[in-house]
């Protein structure tokens, strides 16, 4: 077993594959990243032989990527990942995953967000922006499990102001608490350790705020340069009873556009059931969009046409929304993603647009995944000047037979880390160049 570097300056012998901010795709079959004492990708080119660093460490055949980004995930439904499918979204929150944010508070996140952060870099993902629970003590738990373990994370505390499981509180003092400390969880976090920590204002979904709520959080987030996250179509239930909530709102999202919700720095969960004027709407005021497809088909909420949406020139990105996504790999949301738009092409929903190639998805979880975020200069792909969070990923786990060599074409390899994705496959990951931490077996490679 040999050891990964675990902070910088350190540089790799490997396979690089990773999309460019130009549109291209590198792919050195035997290439060189140096990372620099700051955390920064000095270099990124073909192994130049006897000019390499003598101290680089060679991975091969392992394949360095970009490190995934994960743009909508719930911290406290984890535990109940995998459970209830069948049940519309409404139900299902009801029965599973209330019960179990109404029990996360400090103690219990103190327990399960370490462990929730291993998870997560465990399956490559080196970003994560997730929704917390009602409690500002377990959020700021939350927190602090992010910046001990070295994560790049958007965290925010959920606030509701109807449908609330905060029965302590007296119903005319929940608005103004939830604001309150809600703004006090930004001051203390947004933008901790140069950005690499960021607070997201986070009203659960329009049938669970008031309009006050919603423009007053969206508000706040302006002020603070802070993230705004909600959902926002995800189930035809939950659109049928935001158009009763909000009779004067065209619709729903109109709701957040009411509120002053929208703009570059909002991120919105699902979109499925979009009409032709949200998604124009979506694209004008460069609000962005968090696609969920593992967890679309676990409810059956629905498919989105990301080929339609992405040719409109909507920002759009991946997240695993565990629980009701049942797995926190974007590997594996990827996968699901790839069905679903086969799916709609066959059946002629889709357009030609549809047709994404496995390259394309991994851009879709990197690169794309950053530009949601804003950070598409600083994160998701190998390129010189950028922070280096990084995946190292064992291609030869896909293999259908442990005999087997690793394809030799990018698109193929892409190919199997989309439809094949093994849970042991990655074997390192590092943000800002500083090794994250997972299961037994991350720290090393065999």
């Amino acid at each position: 077993m040999t050891a990964l570097p675990a902070t910088p300056p350190f540089a790799l012998r490997a396979r690089l594959l990773s999309p460019l901010g130009d549109g291209g795709f590198i792919d050195e079959l035997d290439g060189l990243i140096e990372v620099d004492a700051a955390g920064r990708i000095r270099r990124v080119s073909r192994w130049p032989g006897a000019e390499a660093a003598p101290s680089a460490l060679d991975l091969r055949p392992l394949v360095v990527m970009p490190g995934m980004v994960d743009l909508h995930a719930h911290l406290p439904q984890i535990p109940n990942a995998g459970l209830g499918s069948g049940l519309d979204l409404l139900t299902w929150l009801d029965r599973y995953i209330f019960p179990l944010e109404r029990a996360y508070d400090r103690s219990v996140a103190e327990r399960q967000a370490p462990a929730a952060f291993q998870a997560f870099a465990a399956a490559g993902t080196t970003t994560v922006v997730a929704y917390a629970a009602l409690w500002a003590d377990s959020t700021d738990a939350a927190f602090a499990a992010a910046e001990a373990h070295g994560i790049r994370a958007v965290i925010g505390k959920v606030m509701m102001d109807r449908l609330t499981y905060d029965t302590d509180i007296k119903p005319g003092e929940i608005l103004e608490t939830s604001l309150r400390q809600s703004d006090d969880l930004a001051a203390r976090w947004h933008g901790r350790d140069d950005g690499r920590l960021s607070y997201a204002f986070t009203p659960r979904f329009a049938v669970s705020c008031s309009a006050e709520m919603l423009r007053e959080s969206a508000s706040l987030a302006a002020r603070r340069g802070a993230y705004w996250q909600t959902h926002l179509s995800e189930d035809d239930g939950e659109v049928i009873e935001v158009r009763r909530l909000f009779p004067e709102a065209q619709d729903y999202l109109d709701v957040y556009d009411r509120a002053g919700g929208l703009g570059a720095r909002t991120i919105l969960a699902h979109a499925i059931h979009l009409s032709s004027r949200e998604v124009e709407r979506l694209v004008e005021t460069d609000a962005r969009v968090a696609h969920c497809p593992s967890s679309n088909l676990f409810l059956s909420s629905g498919m989105m046409q990301l080929g339609a949406y992405r040719a409109r020139g909507m920002a759009v990105g991946l997240g695993s929304d565990v629980a009701a996504g049942p797995e926190v790999s974007i590997f594996s949301v990827m996968r699901a993603g790839a069905v679903t738009q086969r799916a709609l092409q066959l059946t002629g929903r889709g357009g030609a647009a549809t047709a994404l190639r496995p390259l394309d998805w991994l851009r879709i979880g990197t690169l794309e995944g950053a530009r949601v975020l804003g950070l598409e200069g600083r994160i998701g792909s190998l390129e010189v000047g950028k922070e280096a969070d990084l995946i190292a990923v064992d291609p030869r786990f896909t293999n259908p037979l442990p005999t087997d060599d690793p394809p030799a074409a990018a698109e193929d390899v892409a190919s199997r880390l989309v439809f094949r994705p093994h849970p042991n496959m990655v074997r390192g990951g590092w943000v800002r160049g500083r090794l994250l931490t997972g299961p037994p077996g991350m720290d090393g490679i065999g």
